[in-house]
């Protein structure tokens, strides 16, 4: 069987028909990290215990001629900011290590009782802080499609899993652009869902009212099954939404005809690589080419949403990160006389120079005298920049633009320039605070055969709709690979 092209339905489809085994095909993948993970880095820890008991399971099932559920016997990655019974999970950071949560996030649960085998922690940013997945304590990982350059962040691992074949698909998490950023990156699909579409029990918080848990896979009908999966109201987190989930799987079938696709005139500004604005402009006319309208819209609060991200997403990761302090959970300084040096010292130790950065930005956000400047000022702005996307979307039915202002880029190429980096999430981080849904696909790649990645947003908990033009897209981006000589 090859790895891959290996999609959820293949692998579900080839463990009925008994062309193969769940334990096979998780041997398989293991027998892959093995022997290749190692110039990626993309993986933390394996939980093949685990794994194999899950594979067993549905081996089982199959055995008996049992209906097998929607995602049996897949080998899914998940990144280690979703805490997994009994598995490691250091989202990234040294101040974790060691810690081995003694419950399932809901996505975990949900995923299993599924089919899924789920094969272990993928690699990320400490914390989730980060565009290039270099801020990890356990080392960067690598784009699979070109080793020197980054996988992007901080979903980095979680990409990287999907680029490689080591997972047929995976979870990432996504604050202003950690699951899209990487996806463009690294050429597969990666899903933003509304806020509230999924629930982010058990995920280890960055900023509450921006994290959203969502999959990165190989195509755009894997990402919809994953999404299928894991939506749904869940009791153990009250921001989770009791609006119904779609059959988003089905909905793909629905024509793209018809549909108002909006193109932002701020995302096709200065700072733009011609090589990705020449791709989008190709995905967008491959759109009007199947009956989609194309319209320029404006969002014209667009400038304002870096700073207001970088205001409101370093004051809710202040206020999270607070509970690292060395006494319950991960790890502690040694030779602290006082429980205040202990504190200082296990922070000191623990928190990589990207995460204090952070705690130092929204401390100041947050304190006395500067909360009114800051920290209320940017959630004026906030409501304005969603405002500027329910104005477009009462004209249009979703906005197409790019993810990224650039191709993966070196590693180390902006480590030493913090706001070069920040400026990496310009086209993602507005559909972040406006909590509205988004898509990265594929759509071409560079002269240097990097891969280009084209962004759909939506409204809120319209994702099937963003789903069907993104496979549109998708459609048409392999219509045109296969045509090359």
């Amino acid at each position: 069987m090859d790895l891959e092209n290996l999609t959820i339905e293949g692998a579900r489809e080839a463990i009925v028909s008994g062309e193969t085994t769940a334990t096979e095909l998780a041997e398989r993948h293991y027998d892959r990290i093995a022997t290749q993970d190692g110039k990626i880095n993309s993986y933390l820890a394996l939980s093949r215990e685990r794994a194999m008991t899950q594979a067993q399971k549905i081996d089982e099932m199959a055995a008996r001629g049992d209906a097998l559920p929607m995602m049996a016997g897949v080998p899914v990655g998940i990144k280690d900011v979703l805490v997994m019974q009994g598995a490691p999970a250091t989202a990234g950071s040294l101040i974790l290590k060691g810690y081995r949560p003694p419950y399932d996030a809901t996505v975990i649960t949900k995923l299993e009782a599924a089919g899924a085998v789920l094969l272990g922690k993928l690699n990320c940013d400490e914390f989730a802080m980060g565009s290039s997945n270099e801020n990890s304590a356990y080392g960067p990982v690598r784009n699979p499609r070109a080793l020197d350059r980054v996988p992007g962040g901080s979903s980095g691992g979680s990409a990287a899993a999907v680029a490689a074949d080591f997972a047929v698909a995976t979870l990432g998490t996504d604050t202003g652009g950690s699951i899209r950023q990487p996806a463009a990156f690294c050429g597969v699909v990666g899903v933003l869902p509304t806020y509230g579409r999924v629930s982010r029990y058990g995920l280890i918080a960055f900023a509450s009212s921006l994290d959203r848990v969502g999959p990165l896979t190989k195509s755009v009908k894997d990402a919809a099954t994953v999404l299928q999966v894991i939506a749904g109201k869940d009791v153990m987190d009250a921001t989770s939404s009791s609006r119904p989930t779609e059959n988003y799987v089905e909905e793909l079938r629905r024509p793209v005809d018809g549909l108002r696709v909006g193109v932002p005139e701020e995302y096709f500004g200065e700072g733009l690589d011609p090589e990705i604005r020449g791709a989008i402009d190709g995905a967008i006319a491959g759109l009007k080419m199947v009956g989609c309208v194309a319209k320029p819209v404006s969002l014209p609060h667009t400038n304002y949403a870096i700073p207001t991200y970088y205001v409101i997403a370093t004051a809710e990761a202040s206020s999270n990160l607070s509970r690292f302090d060395g006494v319950r959970f991960g790890f502690r300084a040694e030779e602290a006389n006082t429980l205040s040096a202990m504190f200082r010292k296990t922070r000191d130790a623990g928190f990589g120079a990207e995460v204090k950065r952070r705690i130092l930005l929204g401390t100041y956000a947050l304190s006395a005298g500067y909360y009114d400047a800051y920290y209320r000022k940017a959630q004026q702005v906030r409501t304005l920049l969603t405002r500027d996307f329910l104005t477009a979307f009462a004209d249009v039915d979703v906005l197409v633009a790019p993810v990224t202002p650039t191709p993966a880029f070196k590693l180390g190429e902006k480590t030493d320039d913090p706001v070069k980096m920040y400026l990496e999430d310009i086209y993602s981080v507005a559909a972040s605070l406006a909590g509205i849904c988004g898509v990265s696909v594929p759509c071409g790649q560079t002269k240097d055969g990097l891969p280009i990645g084209v962004q759909v947003m939506g409204k809120h908990f319209d994702e099937s709709t963003i789903l069907r033009v993104a496979q549109a897209i998708e459609t048409m981006q392999k219509a045109k690979e296969s045509s090359y000589p």
